[in-house]
């Protein structure tokens, strides 16, 4: 899935994207937007992942919500 179709359906995203990062503040949900590089900045804040831990993480999750 493209980063621009995320960042479109990013209302629809964030409750998946809370679900699955329940330590992501709504606050953080706002500020990241649907952009890729604010979400795994995030996970990396959050959760202590290294960088590419938490871009797997985050293609991991991507690719679940592939239509």
């Amino acid at each position: 899935m493209d980063n621009n179709v995320i960042k479109g359906k990013w209302l629809q995203f964030k409750g998946e994207a809370k679900k699955q990062w329940g330590k992501l503040t709504d606050d953080d949900l706002d500020v990241i937007d649907g952009e890729k590089d604010k979400l795994v900045g995030k996970l990396q804040e959050r959760y202590g992942h290294s960088k590419d831990e938490a871009e797997a993480e985050y293609h991991k999750w991507e690719q679940s919500h592939r239509s």
